[in-house]
C-alpha cells in the first residue's frame, strides 16, 4: 500500500503487504457497506435511520429512560450537533422529549417516551432479522467469534471508553 511518491524519507514506513492490503480493503468495505445496509432496512421498515435507532436503544437501556445529551452523543458515537438534530427529529415524531437531567447536574437530557419505546419494540425484530441475514447467519460460529474478538480489540485501541461500555454489556 505504498503510494507512488518521489519522497526519499519513506523508507521507515511499514507498508502493507499484498495480503494485508487485501484484508484491509475487505475490512474497509465491511465498515462502509454494513452501516448503509442496516440504515436502509431501518428507514424502509421503521422510518428511522441507524443513528436514531441507536439513540432509542441507549435511552431504553437507561434505568430512568433519560440520558444526558452529552452522554448520549458519546454512547451513540455521534457529535453533539448530530445528536441534537436526531433528537429534534425524534422529538417532533413524539418518540423522545428533552428535559432537565437532574442526576447529571444542570444538563439537558433526552427521555424516551412511551411512543418511542413502542417504536423501538416495533423496529427491533426487523433490525435483528437484517443483522442475522447480513452478519450472524453468514458466518460460522468460529468466524463470528473471531470477528467479535477482532472488533473488540480494534475498539479498545480506537475508543477505550467505548470498549468499557461493550465489556459491561449483558451476554447470554
Amino acid at each position: 500500500m505504498a503510494p507512488r511518491t518521489n519522497a526519499s524519507d519513506d523508507s521507515d514506513v511499514p507498508w502493507l503487504t499484498p495480503d494485508q492490503i487485501k484484508d484491509w480493503a475487505s475490512a474497509m468495505a465491511l465498515f462502509t457497506t454494513l452501516p448503509s445496509a442496516l440504515d436502509a432496512q431501518l428507514k424502509r421498515d421503521a422510518g428511522l435511520n441507524l443513528f436514531e435507532y441507536h439513540v432509542l436503544v441507549h435511552l431504553n437501556a437507561s434505568p430512568t429512560g433519560m440520558v444526558a445529551m452529552s452522554d448520549l452523543a458519546h454512547l451513540a458515537q455521534g457529535s453533539i450537533s448530530r445528536l441534537s438534530h436526531a433528537v429534534g427529529r425524534l422529538e417532533r415524531a413524539g418518540l423522545v422529549r428533552r428535559g432537565a437531567c437532574n442526576e447529571a447536574g444542570r444538563r439537558t437530557g433526552a427521555v424516551l417516551t412511551d411512543a418511542g419505546r413502542e417504536k423501538l419494540v416495533a423496529a427491533a425484530p426487523g433490525h435483528v432479522r437484517e443483522v442475522r441475514r447480513l452478519v450472524i447467519d453468514t458466518l460460522d460460529p468460529s468466524q463470528l467469534e473471531a470477528l467479535g474478538d477482532a472488533a473488540r480489540t480494534i475498539v479498545a485501541a480506537t475508543a477505550p471508553e467505548f470498549a468499557a461500555v461493550i465489556d459491561r454489556a449483558p451476554t447470554g
